[in-house]
């Protein structure tokens, strides 16, 4: 077994579990990120050296980065931001990026079945646009439309982060 392979193992291994703990609490604790985020880095850096460190480091700032926006509007909690960090400790920047992207596709098909299925569709689309408009702007958007309103509809993240990390990490593994 390669250092690649036991660092896509925990990576596998820290999204099933988020996943599951977003979909029953809607929530993904720090007991979970932090130590895979330091367990991501330190295998890394034992498997692959310094450059090993280097990606890793690079993978939790960007996974960081990326997720920061939307969570300083509370448009992702801060679940999501730790679990896409310690993520990118694990796997590194190229394997993050594609997995963020597939993650986002998958959500955005999540959250578009369920708003529509609970006829949310239009008022949802409206949200989005305000939204997208306070991050423009970098105000917060109206605190109706964010995570802290009971009322709105939540996707947990998490169950978008597990499948995307299947999806990519084992088309890694099948050479795909």
């Amino acid at each position: 077994m390669t250092g690649n392979h036991v660092l896509w193992t925990l990576a596998i291994i820290l999204a099933l579990i988020a996943g599951i703990t977003d979909w029953r609490s809607r929530r993904i604790p720090n007991w979970l990120t932090v130590p895979s985020a330091a367990v991501g880095l330190t295998l890394s850096t034992v498997f692959f050296g310094w450059p090993g460190a280097k990606s890793s480091l690079a993978g939790l700032g960007l996974g960081m980065l990326i997720l920061f926006p939307f969570v300083a509007v509370h448009a992702f909690g801060y679940g999501d931001w730790k679990l896409v960090g310690a993520s990118g400790a694990v796997l590194g920047t190229d394997l993050l990026f594609q997995v963020f992207v597939v993650a986002a596709i998958l959500n955005a098909l999540i959250a578009l079945a369920v708003v529509m299925a609970r006829g949310r569709l239009g008022a949802t689309l409206g949200n989005i646009g305000r939204i997208l408009g306070a991050l423009v702007r970098f105000h917060r958007p109206d605190p109706t439309i964010s995570l802290d309103n009971p009322q709105t509809t939540k996707i947990p993240f998490g169950i978008a982060w597990a499948l995307a990390i299947f999806a990519c990490v084992g088309a890694k593994l099948w050479g795909a």
